[in-house]
């Protein structure tokens, strides 16, 4: 299906790689071609599929906060949403096709053509955006804010780079998912922009009047060898008073952000402290849910919940005017969103993270990873969070030199 999606210029691959505990939606959705570009405030009360992202640096008009333009190397607009030609839904046993100019029986043909071809790739050689002493030096700064009282945790970041590099995103979106399935995987393309993500993240998801959110706060590395060993460490993430406070502060500032828009006395915590075990690491997922007020619309939801408490850090605001000054570029899609919004107005969308940028026109792909800044936070374990995070990143990068 990829090979035939990757024909357009626009298009939107999403697969839950059958993570039904966490996910719970399609199995995959995928969108193909732009009948028409859609705008924010225009996403109410349609009658049509629509897909697309907002960037990190879109939360900022949300926030109140001026946009001062900062190096960036993301190929991708600050937002972007569309009305695709075509859609596929894979759920259960069933597919379903849906287009208005080709027959679904052609479209089921020529993805049955495509052929998944392997590919090697000149050696990538990636880059740190800064070092491990400047992050480390940044970690130290960022915890003198949190001593002093000027936030309570801050999501910091770090960016990986390489440039002058070819790759075939089809391929690198396979190896990536084979090593690391996700329940929120991505391949999204923009004209000449790629989102290769493997997301396990969800941002926020809409049935009906019901609203929820599933906050990720909390890593710890996995010991494939041994299941006793694995079963450790999930026990000491899941007693780690330092992931604990983490989680719960995210969780918090879900609930207030939920509060803004759903009805009185309906914001609930469904799941705290959630162990949720994947591939490369196992994670502390909360869960958080509410009833939507009447007449709230997709730009008010964006607004009181937009750049989500997890990539951001508390109390929101604040923590966002200091990432812009301790992270030295633009953060792009990364730590945005991208998902759909279904014709009867229900919608889920993920949290860009683990994920790959590639600028097809420029050669360059840029990826990023990072951690919650608290009280308890040591600068080097962070650091090593970090790159545990990108591991499985790097990796299929690597590989794909080979």
């Amino acid at each position: 299906m990829l090979n035939w999606l990757n024909l357009f210029n626009i298009c939107c691959f999403m697969d839950s790689h059958e993570y039904t505990d966490v996910h719970g939606s399609y199995n995959c959705l995928a969108a193909a071609g732009c009948k028409q570009q859609v705008a924010i405030t225009d996403l109410k009360n349609n009658s049509s599929w629509l897909f697309g992202h907002c960037n990190y640096e879109a939360g900022y008009s949300f926030l109140g906060i001026d946009h001062i333009v900062k190096p960036t190397t993301d190929p991708f607009p600050q937002s972007f949403f569309f009305q695709p030609e075509h859609v596929i839904i894979l759920k259960g046993q069933q597919v379903i096709i849906e287009s208005e100019t080709l027959e679904p029986a052609a479209i089921f043909e020529a993805i049955k053509a495509g052929e998944i071809k392997a590919t090697g790739y000149g050696a990538i050689q990636i880059q740190s955006r800064i070092s491990k002493q400047e992050y480390i030096e940044n970690v130290k700064h960022i915890l003198a804010h949190i001593h002093r009282g000027d936030c309570y945790e801050l999501n910091y970041c770090q960016e990986f780079f390489a440039k002058n590099v070819m790759i075939s995103p089809v391929d690198i979106y396979l190896d990536l998912c084979r090593l690391s399935p996700a329940p929120f995987a991505v391949f999204y393309k923009v004209n000449n922009a790629f989102l290769i993500s493997a997301s396990p993240e969800r941002f926020l998801r809409k049935q009906e009047r019901e609203i929820y959110s599933q906050p990720i706060k909390g890593t710890i590395g996995r010991d494939v060898n041994s299941e006793i060993a694995d079963e450790k460490l999930k026990q000491q993430l899941y007693n780690s008073d330092k992931e604990r406070s983490e989680n719960v502060m995210v969780v918090d500032m879900v609930r207030n952000d939920l509060s803004k828009i759903c009805e009185e006395g309906t914001v609930t915590v469904k799941e705290l402290y959630g162990i949720y075990t994947f591939p490369q690491v196992h994670q502390m997922i909360s869960t958080i849910k509410g009833n939507l007020k009447g007449g709230v619309q997709f730009d008010d939801i964006l607004k009181a919940t937009f750049p989500m408490g997890s990539m951001t850090g508390a109390p929101k605001k604040r923590v966002v005017e200091l990432i812009r000054q301790y992270e030295p570029t633009e953060r792009g899609i990364y730590s945005g969103t991208v998902g759909y919004i279904s014709p009867g107005g229900d919608f889920d969308f993920n949290v860009i993270i683990r994920s790959i940028i590639y600028d097809e026109k420029n050669k360059c792909i840029r990826y990023a990873a990072g951690g919650g800044i608290t009280f308890n936070s040591d600068p080097e374990k962070e650091y090593e969070e970090s790159l545990l995070k990108a591991s499985a990143i790097k990796k299929v990068l690597e590989n794909s030199s080979t």
